[in-house]
């Protein structure tokens, strides 16, 4: 009896994604929920397991390929013993063993033969040569997935079912370079990751109608009140008291009055959240992530603090499930820890609205019509236009600004 390995729920926004590593081969055994292939999407890494005991027959999805939700990956005989003489085998596109130790000249594999093409011996699945015939397609015109390139069905209804995005990589062309820059040039593939931080950010330019409202903060009085209480609130709480727990907290204030902010577009409709996950921008050696402090808006300093802070840690190890960066509703992004001094964030749709905090720096500002010396800090929000008004949008800023220059009107909410 066979059983099907289909690709798992990816999460929320999440389609599609790569296989990136088979941990078997056709004819090994495998036990239950012994991990059988690893899934690369463009937010983290899923590990699919074995549903039963018994030996893994075909791997319908091979390394490299792109699937769907649900798609048929694998399947699995159950029982112990591999079958050594499957004559389904070849017609699903995998030699027998008497092919594998011989050429298609029928000459021993180990010994040297005239090869017309880089592939050698390598044999494609009969019911992509029977299909590849039907079309009129050459062996060029199908890229193969399978194990030596190996063209497969699949390759071929790929091809077939996607002409036009074979032609549709018509971007202007590359200036010309001469050979002595190109031998120092380095070409490389981007990640799956980075290719999806670039076409998730490029469709938030292109579908929502972003503008950006900008204000600057005083930091004095949220610096003074965390140097006062730094060393009590890590000795009782364990964690140290940053500066990001302030912003979310003022930034749930400012929601509650603005709440367009923490809405989305569905269609026709305005979607309000009577909740508040925060997502959280954190850079990473592989790509930007946003995991979610979820429910911020019922959560003390000390909670939000040391939820950041294990989101953080599990960000840079790489570790992040697919639940911990579903259903930010409003993010915060903090280019100040890298330097900047103002910048525009872009939108992680479907949210609409992002708070960039940026570098705190000494300014001198006028304050009761005398010069002084203040830690000052711009925010930037970025904001749909389309659901948030103007006036909406710099209301949410000025009390953000409000509640960070006075963090008293936090406790009193006002």
């Amino acid at each position: 009896m066979s059983t099907e390995v289909r690709v798992p729920t990816l999460g929320e926004s999440v389609s599609e994604a790569t296989v990136a590593t088979w941990f078997k081969k056709p004819g090994d055994a495998v036990a239950v929920d012994e991990m059988l292939c690893e899934l690369e999407t463009d937010k983290v890494t899923v590990e699919v397991p074995s549903p039963v005991a018994g030996t893994l027959s075909e791997i319908v999805a091979n390394e490299g390929e792109t699937v769907g939700v649900d798609a048929l990956l694998a399947q699995v005989s159950e029982g112990d013993a591999p079958a050594k003489s499957a004559p389904e085998a070849p017609e699903e596109g995998k030699p027998s063993e008497q092919q594998k130790a011989t050429d298609v000249s029928g000459e021993p594999k180990g010994e040297p033969a005239e090869k017309g093409d880089a592939r050698g011996d390598t044999e494609d699945a009969p019911s992509a040569k029977k299909l590849m015939a039907e079309n009129d397609l050459k062996e060029g015109d199908v890229k193969g997935t399978g194990k030596d390139g190996r063209v497969m069905k699949g390759d071929v209804l790929k091809a077939l079912s996607e002409p036009k995005k074979a032609e549709a990589p018509k971007q202007t062309p590359r200036a010309p370079v001469s050979s002595n820059d190109a031998d120092r040039e380095e070409r490389v593939k981007m990640t799956r990751l980075r290719q999806t931080i670039a076409r998730r950010l490029k469709e938030a330019q292109n579908t929502a109608a972003m503008l950006t409202t900008y204000n600057e903060v005083d930091m004095s009085a949220v610096m003074d009140l965390r140097n006062t209480y730094k060393a009590q609130f890590e000795k009782k709480h364990g964690v140290k008291l940053g500066f990001m727990s302030f912003f979310a907290k003022a930034c749930v204030h400012a929601l509650n009055e603005v709440p367009d902010v923490n809405a989305e577009i569905d269609g026709d409709h305005v979607v309000y959240k009577n909740y508040v996950h925060m997502g959280v921008a954190v850079g990473t050696p592989s790509g930007l992530v946003v995991p979610v402090v979820r429910d911020a808006h019922e959560k003390s300093f000390a909670a939000i603090e040391k939820e950041i802070a294990e989101l953080g840690t599990k960000a840079r190890d790489g570790k992040l499930g697919m639940a911990d960066m579903q259903g930010g509703s409003f993010t915060i992004s903090n280019g100040g820890v890298y330097g900047s001094l103002m910048s525009s964030p872009i939108l992680n749709p479907p949210q609409s609205g992002i708070l960039g905090m940026h570098k705190i720096q000494e300014r001198p500002v006028v304050v009761d019509g005398q010069i002084v010396i203040r830690p000052m800090m711009y925010l930037a929000l970025s904001y749909d236009h389309r659901i948030v008004d103007g006036k909406g949008a710099v209301t949410f800023l000025v009390r953000v600004k409000e509640a960070l220059e006075d963090p008293r009107r936090l406790l009193m909410d006002l």
